[in-house]
């Protein structure tokens, strides 16, 4: 009897729901539903704003730091002269001696001019890929899909680039021939044209598959890696350390193309000629040899992984700080 009685009652409360209610909260169900992205009641809109700011301070901090050595790097790969660590340690010593500490930054506010909205891109672009492919949280399922996405993710490549050509002129000249931004963008419009702008970008582009793909898919493998196998290292340690492995391997997978691309770009202040990808190679490669297309390499095995240590730690910390924040003033309000 206690059985049957039960039954009516809970037959009379599923008869008592009307089917305006269950319709009502169907179509909130579907509004939350469509307002999140994921279970912390982050919405898109807000995964992207994040990402943006985490992305733009990250890449201004990372550039920062390395510039010195970015700078030293530079001097090396568009010239002739051996690469050596006592080399690269005595161009730093004279240029501190001849033209002071600061010196070191000499077009680094070029580099922040295009590092900022880039990196903020970037990542952005990177993580909304991942979204549309369905890679998020299933890279170790799904590597192909992974490596496409960090590839993707150069969608800004081409409106910073003019940046990138500036900032590499400025490296390797005096600050006698190119004081300012203005100057040198002023200048190579009267006396190269608009195209010189884009010099070496076929070869930027030809490059940033290999370096964004393996840079990007070695990250989250191997924090995908780390969390599956539990090893307990702090989060902020976790990805410096991901982020510079991922940075060794994405710089060494592309960086024949970046010698390529900064000899292409400085041709016109050091008087020599490299016009195409195919005549800047094979120019290359019989003056100097195979090796001169690794020239430096060691410089970036130091400042790549460092740089990009910093900047995948230092946007996942900031990302990650912001949406926790947010997640915790939605859930007070409701």
């Amino acid at each position: 009897m206690s059985v049957l009685s039960d039954s009516i009652k809970q037959a009379s409360i599923l008869q008592t729901t009307s089917p305006i209610s269950m319709a009502v909260q169907d179509e909130d169900n579907i509004k939350k539903q469509e307002k999140n992205d994921g279970s912390d009641g982050i919405s898109n809109t807000q995964r992207v704003w994040t990402s943006l700011v985490s992305g733009a301070i990250a890449g201004a901090l990372a550039k920062t730091t390395i510039a010195p050595l970015d700078r030293t790097k530079i001097n090396f790969q568009i010239s002739k002269q051996p690469y050596s660590a006592k080399a690269a340690v005595k161009f730093l010593i004279q240029t501190l001696r001849t033209e002071g500490l600061l010196s070191l930054w000499r077009g680094n506010s070029a580099t922040m001019v295009r590092i900022v909205p880039y990196s903020a891109v970037q990542f952005t672009a990177h993580e909304q890929w991942k979204r549309i492919l369905g890679v998020n949280g299933s890279e170790r399922k799904k590597p192909g899909l992974n490596f496409l996405a960090g590839a993707l993710k150069k969608t800004s490549q081409g409106t910073t680039y003019p940046l990138d050509l500036m900032r590499a002129r400025m490296a390797v000249t005096q600050k006698t021939e190119y004081k300012t931004l203005r100057q040198i963008f002023v200048r190579i419009y009267m006396e190269e044209g608009i195209l010189a702008y884009y010099r070496g970008f076929t070869a930027t582009l030809l490059g940033v598959i290999p370096y964004a793909g393996c840079s990007f898919f070695t990250y989250d493998l191997l924090k995908n890696l780390l969390s599956v196998y539990a090893v307990t290292i702090p989060g902020f340690s976790t990805s410096l350390i991901c982020g510079a492995i991922a940075g060794m391997i994405a710089q060494t997978s592309s960086y024949p193309l970046d010698i390529v691309r900064r000899r292409m770009q400085t041709s016109a202040v050091k008087g020599q000629h490299y016009h195409t990808i195919g005549s800047t190679i094979m120019k290359v490669y019989k003056e100097e040899g195979i090796m001169a297309f690794y020239k430096g390499l060691s410089m970036n095995w130091v400042k790549g992984p460092i740089a990009v240590g910093i900047s995948f730690a230092t946007h996942d910390t900031i990302r990650d700080t912001l949406r926790k924040i947010i997640s915790q003033n939605t859930s007070t309000k409701i």
